[in-house]
């Protein structure tokens, strides 16, 4: 988090920021993923799980496959997969993974995705978090349930889409639903001009093949995807806000919603009522 603090100071306090490139700092900015230290209880949760490693190709940053750390629990006939958001961890579940654990027939897994957490990657992108997903599925099988928080509902949308996986439950937690806006609040909080904003989208553009726009939950997102779909949200979310939110459960109806108000956006995921709805879903 201190050297995100410093990159954010040091673009704020840049004079002239309208007159010269400042492009490479802004992707710092945007995709330095802040890692936290593990917890002793976190330590402990993972150390009580069978570790695995897989690879996702990078041909954007790092431009070579990164090495992303993963975690199951229990060796249940009913797989879960988890699929944390940006700055966060498969740690950063430790009270639902406890919970979920309760249940004798689940195989719980979940990973850091890279440039997240213990894996390899300096720099991350929402098309990691899905390559990251993909490997897995594609490792260990369909997940009958598949769980995602902020940035990894729209890791386990594509995820689902390019292997076909079709869940007997879909669970989003507080999605992320515009990426462009999410990026253009980032930059603004940072002072940066317009015009350096509109050069970084279309250096974006120039590398990924695609305006940020298509990054639209709303866009990206396919009615049937799974059986049912159930998900969770504050209304009052800083991060993900509901207006964008509205807009896809306008489009997809059969979505199920529930609002747990007062959560935020990254302590949602810890919310007890939360978790015990989320049990009984699993439970049917």
């Amino acid at each position: 988090m201190k050297k995100l603090k410093e990159l954010f100071n040091k673009i704020k306090e840049l004079p002239d920021k309208d007159r010269q490139d400042i492009t490479s700092l802004l992707w710092q900015l945007i995709c330095y993923s802040p890692k936290f230290p593990l917890r002793l209880q976190q330590q402990q949760l993972l150390d009580e799980a069978t570790p695995f490693s897989l690879e996702a190709d990078d041909p954007h940053f790092s431009r070579s496959a990164l090495k992303f750390n993963g975690f199951i629990w229990g060796n249940g006939s009913r797989k879960v997969l988890i699929t944390h958001g940006w700055g966060s961890k498969a740690a950063d579940f430790i009270d639902l993974i406890a919970a979920l654990r309760s249940i004798e027939d689940l195989q719980v897994i979940a990973f850091d995705a890279p440039g997240n957490g213990s894996s390899e990657g300096e720099l991350s992108n929402l098309m990691l978090f899905a390559k990251a997903t993909e490997a897995v599925i594609t490792t260990y099988g369909s997940p009958e349930i598949m769980i995602g928080h902020s940035l990894g509902v729209m890791a386990n949308t594509m995820a689902t889409q390019e292997t076909g996986t079709k869940p007997n439950l879909l669970i989003s937690i507080a999605p992320m639903v515009r990426l462009k806006e999410n990026f253009i609040a980032t930059m603004t909080n940072a002072d940066v001009p317009k015009i350096a904003q509109d050069k970084f989208f279309e250096n974006f553009e120039a590398i990924f093949g695609m305006p940020t726009s298509q990054f639209d939950l709303s866009e990206m997102y396919t009615p049937g995807t799974a059986v049912r779909h159930w998900l969770a949200y504050d209304p009052e979310d800083k991060v993900a806000p509901f207006a964008y939110l509205q807009e896809l459960l306008t489009a997809c109806p059969a979505i199920s919603t529930k609002e747990y108000e007062a959560t935020g956006h990254e302590r949602i995921i810890k919310d007890t009522r939360l978790i015990a709805d989320i049990l009984k879903l699993v439970r049917g």
